[in-house]
């Protein structure tokens, strides 16, 4: 019988990730005091319908069902891998534009780490919050 993380990893490496062109949202946590930015996330989803995190994909769905739902402060580094394979497959299946809810991002966080140099490099992604890729990315000095 599988444990939990050998589920945990099944599912971040094969379950759907896919989304509709400009409907990605992202947000950043790890590290941070508050969930402001998943919150803020959240709120422009329920004004955006289309719109989805990949908490909404089936992905994301199973592995919070499986209890391994991120937070702030400091992630457990084995829940920080099992989401990283999932956020990697998520922006590679990506396109068009992304909205992010990324103030104060860490650059330990998943999205400062993984995401963003996963967007630069998806070349159907264009923009994040509507401002070129590569002008939103310099930000971070990535």
């Amino acid at each position: 019988m599988k444990n939990k993380l050998d589920i945990a990893y099944t599912i971040a490496e094969t379950a759907d990730v896919s989304t509709p062109k400009d409907s990605v949202v992202l947000y950043s946590i790890s590290y941070q005091k508050t969930p402001k930015n998943k919150q803020n996330a959240l709120e422009y989803m329920k004004n955006n319908p289309s719109a989805k995190m990949l908490d909404n994909t089936e992905c994301g769905r199973l592995l919070i069902e499986l209890g391994l739902e991120t937070g702030n402060d400091n992630p457990p580094e084995e829940l920080l891998k099992i989401w990283a394979i999932a956020s990697k497959r998520f922006i590679l299946s990506a396109s068009g534009n992304i909205t992010a809810f990324v103030d104060n991002a860490n650059k330990r966080s998943t999205f400062i780490s993984v995401e963003l140099p996963l967007i630069l490099q998806n070349e159907k992604i264009l923009s994040i919050n509507g401002i070129d890729k590569f002008e939103f990315a310099k930000q971070w000095k990535i």
